[in-house]
């Protein structure tokens, strides 16, 4: 329930809000490492879809930063897929960054 209510947070029109919730993001990742396993496929649509293409240099690097931290802190078991469904489906700089996260 928590991360529903984050999830909008993360796709806000609001440029500053939506930068706080990534580096929000990012500081609880390491904390909760795989306890994200149930919501993981919820949280990497809604940090990448348009956090990644962002034209904002916060939010983007914040959204990098995310990317990263996920990648240090989860089992890559968890985070293959859905990687591999984003990289398929972006365009532009996201599907760079996504196709250079999972080589």
């Amino acid at each position: 329930q928590i991360f529903d209510a984050f999830k909008s947070r993360l796709h806000d029109s609001n440029s500053k809000v939506n930068q706080v919730a990534l580096e929000t993001m990012h500081k609880m990742i390491p904390l909760l490492k795989d306890n994200l396993s149930p919501v993981i496929n919820m949280l990497i649509p809604a940090t990448v879809d348009n956090n990644l293409n962002s034209k904002n240099p916060g939010v983007y690097a914040a959204a990098t930063n995310v990317i990263q931290a996920l990648c240090q802190h989860l089992d890559n078991s968890l985070l293959l897929q859905p990687f591999c469904t984003k990289a398929q489906f972006l365009n532009g700089k996201a599907k760079q960054d996504m196709t250079e996260t999972l080589a």
